[in-house]
């Protein structure tokens, strides 16, 4: 996927995996599960039972947007597990590959509010953790490991775009809406440490704190948050009924920021979010009133998991 120019570009589509998800029957049961953070602020879904991650192969030219066939016939393999462990989760969507981040297949679907598009994307993250799984067959210089865990780790936004790219009947891409003008503010360091300094993160804290109730603390959990030089939405209930009711919401949060967005990011010029920033206070004065219960009942728990590693339960 290119960021660099707003768009998100499909790379390779497999028919087979399409199929897999196009036959997930609408009225399967919902499994129970649970939502988490770990430690690391990595969102994960914690499943009733085991699923398997096959080998992988690990090297792929990213100019390349056809993976080779035993990449295809694993992530195949994994999709038909997934779509039996989680069929709310994976319901309307398509997959596409990504080159340059090959253990993070992509799950995706187009909606409408009004005359406003909306990407939903679904990444799900193959890497294996030790303290999340088990590996079954070890891995070598050129393929994954074989393990096993009840642990899915993903992504899951819902990101503005301005259209649909196709090209002779079939989507190519879609190039974001872009409400941010520049999320680079700088440099620090010195020689080789030289890192650089983007203020993303505290845009993410100052759209969510805008729109949640006062005082409200969601720690590592943000609803709204800064990607592709744009607002998204952060989808911690991934299923098919619950994206189209977020949707408004995302639509609505949009609207409000855009004519506001050049006083914020000058407000994060050099300095972190809190939220007794002047130009902060002043903006969630004229947040209007449908927003005083937008996720009130959500509740975060902190907690020692088995490993002594601190993870967080996330309920709605």
């Amino acid at each position: 996927m290119d960021q660099s120019v707003n768009e998100i570009r499909l790379a390779y589509i497999d028919p087979g995996i399409n199929d897999l998800l196009a036959g997930i029957p609408a009225d399967t049961a919902r499994p129970l599960f649970k939502k988490k953070f770990n430690q690391n602020e990595e969102f994960f879904l914690s499943l009733p039972e085991e699923f398997y991650v096959p080998h992988f192969p690990i090297h792929h030219d990213v100019r390349a947007d056809v993976p080779r066939a035993d990449y295809i016939a694993s992530m195949r393999d994994l999709v038909a597990q997934l779509v039996v462990a989680l069929p709310a989760e994976f319901e309307g969507l398509s997959y596409f590959f990504d080159p340059a981040e090959v253990l993070k297949p992509c799950f995706y679907r187009i909606y409408r509010v009004q005359d406003s598009l909306f990407l939903y994307l679904m990444r799900v993250d193959l890497l294996f953790r030790a303290s999340h799984g088990e590996v079954v067959q070890p891995g070598t210089n050129d393929l994954t490991p074989v393990y096993r865990s009840r642990n899915l780790f993903l992504e899951s936004d819902l990101i503005p775009i301005d259209a649909v790219m196709a090209e002779m009947g079939r989507t190519k891409g879609f190039k974001v809406r872009q409400t941010i003008s520049q999320t680079w503010i700088g440099e620090t360091g010195q020689g080789y440490m030289v890192r650089g300094i983007w203020m993303d993160s505290e845009l993410t804290k100052f759209f969510s704190k805008l729109f949640l109730p006062a005082g409200k603390r969601t720690y590592p959990f943000y609803p709204f948050s800064c990607k592709y030089k744009t607002v998204c939405m952060t989808v911690a209930e991934p299923d098919a009924e619950t994206r189209k009711r977020l949707l408004p919401f995302l639509h609505r949060a949009v609207e409000f920021l855009v004519p506001e967005m050049e006083t914020i990011q000058n407000a994060l010029k050099g300095r972190t979010f809190a939220e007794d920033i002047g130009e902060f206070r002043e903006i969630k004065a004229r947040v209007p009133a449908l927003w005083d219960d937008f996720m009130k009942n959500l509740a975060i728990a902190p907690y020692l998991n088995e490993n002594g590693l601190k993870e967080y339960d996330i309920e709605f």
